[in-house]
């Protein structure tokens, strides 16, 4: 039996942590949140439910998520968000990992979005699979401010599980377009770092690209009115990150 160590790390998650950590208890062998100095309820109620709790300046995602997975005691990580939650046929499937030979293997899930209380299955957010078990000796996070990945050594093999994982995202509109525009100035803030260039007209045509790419080819239409609202804040992040990047 391969023992699992559920991974978060936090900063005012007191909405979403109490979920995501309960659907972990009796899949998780141990679960550790590393937090930025919160100043809402998320270390009581994490420490109401058990979980280790660490306290930790933020270092940007990927030294964040890197000093989480250090302090766990088994080598399997579950890399989860404060937001996320996992679903009934989910936790069944990483049962069914902890039984199997897990060498040189990671595992993927598919993440369903809940934005506003209403699940979206189509605009590029639904399927969308996301490795989130591996072994820390060998597989590692990557990356720069924002997009933060995990480096796969070539020789292992990623594997596809049953079940959802769901994202609870947003809860209003408003705060989702406070996160996009904040993922924009990072991702400009990388992209400037490395030398990209850019041009306002350049700007509009990504933006109309990914507004079509998202509410026709990837039929966010089909989400009604959400989708189209999801489209078109995701456009105008894409037209501020490229302006960003333009004007510098």
């Amino acid at each position: 039996m391969n023992a699992l160590s559920a991974v978060i790390i936090t900063l005012n998650e007191e909405k979403n942590i109490g979920r995501c950590v309960q659907s972990l208890q009796g899949i998780a062998d141990e679960i550790i949140v590393v937090d930025s100095f919160s100043n809402d309820a998320t270390e009581s109620i994490c420490k109401s439910l058990g979980v280790k709790f660490v306290k930790h300046n933020w270092e940007g995602y990927v030294k964040q998520k890197q000093f989480a997975n250090a302090l766990a005691s088994n080598d399997m990580i579950f890399s989860i968000d404060a937001d996320e939650a996992v679903s009934p046929e989910l936790a069944q499937s990483i049962q069914k990992i902890k039984e199997l030979n897990a060498d040189k293997k990671v595992f993927s899930m598919n993440r369903l979005m809940n934005y506003c209380g209403k699940w979206i299955r189509h605009g590029g957010w639904y399927p969308e699979y996301k490795i989130r078990i591996f072994d820390r000796r060998f597989v590692s996070w990557t990356g720069g401010q924002v997009h933060e990945t995990l480096a796969i050594p070539a020789d292992h093999e990623t594997v596809r599980i049953d079940g959802d994982l769901y994202h609870y995202s947003y809860y209003s509109e408003a705060e989702f377009r406070r996160q996009t525009e904040k993922f924009a100035h990072l991702s400009a803030e990388d992209a400037i770092a490395k030398g990209k260039k850019g041009t306002i007209f350049g700007a509009c045509v990504h933006c109309f690209w990914r507004f079509v790419h998202d509410y026709v080819f990837k039929t966010g239409f089909l989400d009604g009115k959400t989708g189209f609202r999801i489209s078109i804040i995701n456009a105008k992040s894409v037209f501020l990150k490229r302006k960003l990047i333009a004007k510098h």
